[in-house]
């Protein structure tokens, strides 16, 4: 994935201080169950990719390269999301040359290889998938790839997720006017957040996946 990294976020609405009704919870989380299926494409894993050329600095933490398995080392990264780090890796960073030093590796392979050192080093990211061979993207994946950069965080007041009285307070209002927002954009969130390739439906499932990460209810189906 080529797109350029921009900030999004959502701007800060009022809360209400009252608690949250468990029936409103479970109402919402019935409404928005999705499930999704989706087809390995026959671009190498990223366990190969790690194996045959990010593990000559990653598995020792050579020029200061977050060794796999330091979670704190990588958690540091994770909260900037899978495009951001992609994007690193594509262009080089600091003492990392471009492409992790072979240009023959894809967009998509790159990706694969973040999400492997990734998940070994305690997270459990989706790893990517050939949009041509896979369809829509599911909700986790687009989070992941872009709106955890801000909603991970509560970056420019955007509701963070797992924080359930933010979440119940939007989407209460109604799942399609929550979805229109992030389609146009809204106050410093420009419009589908930053990846212009996200269809409405995408969109849609991001919205939902974050919701249910921020409810207990939502949890336990």
């Amino acid at each position: 994935m080529t797109t350029a990294v921009r900030t999004a976020s959502l701007s800060e609405t009022q809360r209400s201080s009252r608690p949250v009704r468990p029936s409103l919870v479970a109402a919402l989380a019935i409404s928005f169950l999705l499930s999704s299926t989706w087809s390995w494409a026959a671009d190498r894993s990223g366990k190969e990719v790690v194996g045959a050329v990010c593990s000559n600095c990653h598995v020792t933490g050579k020029i200061g390269a977050p060794k796999i398995g330091d979670r704190s080392a990588w958690d540091k990264r994770t909260s900037q999301g899978l495009t951001t780090l992609t994007q690193h890796a594509l262009n080089g960073v600091r003492k990392m040359p471009a492409h992790g030093g072979n240009p023959e590796l894809s967009n998509l392979e790159i990706g694969r290889a973040i999400t492997y050192m990734v998940n070994q080093s305690g997270q459990n990211w989706v790893e990517p998938v050939s949009l041509a061979a896979a369809g829509p993207r599911t909700g986790e994946m687009v989070v992941q790839a872009k709106c955890i950069e801000c909603h991970g965080v509560g970056k420019f007041g955007a509701p963070k997720i797992g924080d359930q009285q933010a979440w119940i307070g939007r989407v209460s209002l109604g799942l399609d006017k929550v979805v229109g927002t992030a389609i146009h954009g809204h106050g410093a969130m420009p419009p589908r957040g930053g990846m212009a390739d996200l269809t409405d439906q995408e969109i849609r499932s991001a919205v939902i996946y974050m919701f249910n990460q921020s409810t207990a209810m939502a949890k336990a189906y």
